[in-house]
């Protein structure tokens, strides 16, 4: 156990060895330290979840079917992993505030960066939380992962098409 204490302060798996030749009568090769953090994944005793540092989030229209939806999507800018993402019928403050509410259930308050949009302002409001315009490098990034997932919703709707052809999809399929 200390030698996985060691490990999760930081050190490498060869350092975390060496610490532990002075309390043990034989030493363990970095390889026996890496065979027990493998066995010590499968038990869930520490978060996976990354320190968010802010929430960058756009829309953007998709087509699935006959009918227009909005994307909405937030991506963390350190780790620029995707946090949440949200498929609407309609694009207004009341979607905008529910979904924000939902990321921050699940991370916790953060500033909220965006683009123009008139609803985020509000939501941001609503929810107490700082709301401002993102700058060139987040722009960029967003605009990346918001064209990522526009190629591929393009290119899933056409391999596998929503068999509701009516307005009463409940986009399971989308979100699947």
């Amino acid at each position: 156990m200390y030698s996985l204490y060691l490990y999760f302060l930081g050190l490498s798996l060869r350092n975390t060895s060496n610490a532990l030749e002075p309390f043990t009568d034989q030493k363990r090769s970095h390889v026996a330290i890496w065979n027990w953090i493998q066995r010590l994944g499968s038990c869930n005793i520490y978060s996976k979840r990354k320190r968010v540092s802010a929430f960058i989030i756009d829309e953007t229209v998709i087509q699935i079917g006959r009918q227009h939806f909005w994307l909405w999507i937030c991506i963390e800018p350190v780790h620029r992993t995707i946090l949440g993402i949200h498929i609407s019928n309609e694009r207004n403050m009341f979607v905008a505030e529910n979904f924000i509410r939902s990321l921050v259930s699940k991370y916790g308050k953060h500033t909220v960066y965006t683009d123009g949009g008139t609803w985020y302002p509000q939501a941001c409001n609503f929810l107490h939380l700082k709301h401002r315009l993102h700058p060139s490098l987040e722009k960029s990034l967003i605009a990346r992962v918001m064209q990522y997932f526009k190629d591929r919703t393009e290119s899933f709707d056409d391999y596998y098409p929503c068999i509701n052809q009516n307005r009463n999809c409940d986009l399971l399929h989308v979100y699947n």
